[in-house]
């Protein structure tokens, strides 16, 4: 655990030392336990402790060196301090990162939520009778190739050279497991679930084991699809996995590289249907893992993107927002260049539909599930898409496996084209969202 006050008073001693008057520094460390199994053995067991510490300093003509290091102790951080001292003489001139004006505004969320570690051997042995009843759940299913039950605990701080102090610590478990079948005569299929939660005992691992087995006894009976322009249903993961290749959108550092399908104008600008609104939210109570504060010492809150279909705010770092004279919003990452990045979203509908939709009652509608090979498949500065992707055909509620397709189209066009989000939303590892119809996208099957 990090004693955030020791530490900023050891920092300022070795700033004073050498001559260093404004520098700021972010700094994490995971302690992390994984274990991973196969056919009821032990395959892996990882213990890691991992720290970074990103250390910057101003010099006398305001240019700023960056520098990195895993070292917090006394010597470590002079080291730093003086390495990125002599880096700044070879700094960027021209829109210098400043500290965010936010760094020292008080954080109301709550900073501290940590549970013990379970040991070893029980994270072993719970793994072990997951994997046995996955594979007790169908007699095609032969094996279950990926899987893995981690827990961490996080640490986070950051403080600069004008008082700001910021700490918090996180823990938190995981579970994946991913299933593979074996069929005389048919072509192996898959599908996995994953769950989180705040620790071991809490980690609802018999809802990951159902949906994973579920969903792969679902595609035992795969048909080809023909190929054509469908109605598309997109799982919560299949929509947030198109919505964060597409991030460039809402990005504000994005937008000042010319890398964007959006320029600084775009804000109240209709880009998707009525009925879609989208949030970004570090906060939101089902974000185990929630971020009170970024990079800069910024603290975190929800953000609207898109409002009704509206794009009403940009995502910024401080130096984004003072160049597009707007706020910093809490997704900077320090480093030798400031990236902005989401942290969480929440997708949901504000306006009533026309018409609701129901996959119980639906004709010939494609139910995306899972989409693939994203970072191959789209391009992000064209808005275009083409993805492989597991789901299936849906008929009045039957549901019948797609042996392969995929799916292609401009993302724009179908943000405008949305025709239902529905009330349930389900949590995703990026966010919370229900599922997304959309009209006329093209599948390519045989």
């Amino acid at each position: 655990m990090t004693n955030i006050q020791e530490l900023a008073n050891y920092v300022r001693d070795s700033a004073g030392k050498i001559g260093v008057q404004k520098f700021d520094i972010f700094g994490s460390s995971v302690d992390e336990t994984s274990v991973q199994v196969d056919s009821g053995e032990p395959k892996q067991v990882k213990a890691s402790n991992r720290s970074g510490v990103t250390v910057r300093v101003w010099n006398e003509n305001n240019n700023v060196g960056v520098t990195s290091t895993t070292d917090v102790y006394p010597e470590g951080i002079e080291l730093a301090l003086k390495t990125a001292y002599e880096a700044s003489f070879f700094g960027v001139k021209e829109n210098v990162p400043d500290f965010s004006p936010e760094a020292i505004a008080p954080i109301t969320a709550d900073t501290e939520a940590t549970a013990p570690q379970a040991p070893v051997a029980k994270l072993i042995e719970t793994l072990i009778s997951a994997e046995k009843e996955l594979l007790a759940a169908h007699p095609a299913i032969a094996g279950v190739p990926y899987n893995g039950l981690s827990q961490r605990d996080l640490d986070r701080f950051y403080l600069n050279s004008e008082g700001a102090t910021r700490h918090e610590a996180r823990s938190y478990a995981s579970i994946y497991l991913y299933s593979k079948t074996d069929e005389e005569g048919k072509k192996p299929r898959s599908a996995g679930a994953f769950r989180i939660s705040r620790n071991l005992d809490n980690l609802d691992i018999q809802a990951c084991l159902k949906e994973a087995a579920e969903k792969t006894i679902s595609h035992l009976n795969y048909e080809k699809v023909k190929s054509g322009k469908y109605r598309v249903v997109f799982s919560p993961e299949a929509f947030l996995s198109l919505l964060g290749a597409f991030s460039n959108l809402y990005n504000a550092q994005s937008i000042l590289d010319k890398q964007s399908l959006s320029t600084p104008e775009s804000i109240g600008k209709q880009i998707a249907s009525p009925l879609l609104s989208v949030c970004d939210d570090a906060l939101h109570p089902e974000n185990i893992a929630g971020e009170t504060f970024d990079g800069e010492g910024t603290p975190t809150r929800r953000i609207s993107i898109i409002s009704d279909g509206v794009l009403t705010n940009f995502l910024h770092s401080a130096g984004t927002a003072k160049r597009l004279d707007a706020k910093p919003t809490g997704h900077a990452n320090i480093g030798a260049k400031v990236t902005v990045s989401p942290h969480f979203y929440h997708v949901f509908s504000n306006q009533p539909a026309t018409q609701t939709y129901n996959l119980d009652t639906a004709e010939n509608v494609i139910f995306v599930d899972d989409l693939h090979a994203l970072h191959a498949g789209v391009k992000a500065l064209q808005g275009s898409f083409s993805l492989p992707f597991d789901g299936w055909v849906v008929n009045n509620g039957k549901r019948t496996s797609i042996e392969s397709a995929t799916v292609a189209g401009d993302f724009l066009e179908v943000l405008q084209s949305i025709i239902f989000v529905e009330p349930e939303a389900e949590l995703t590892p990026s966010g919370v969202c229900p599922r997304i119809w959309s009209d006329n996208l093209s599948i390519t099957g045989e």
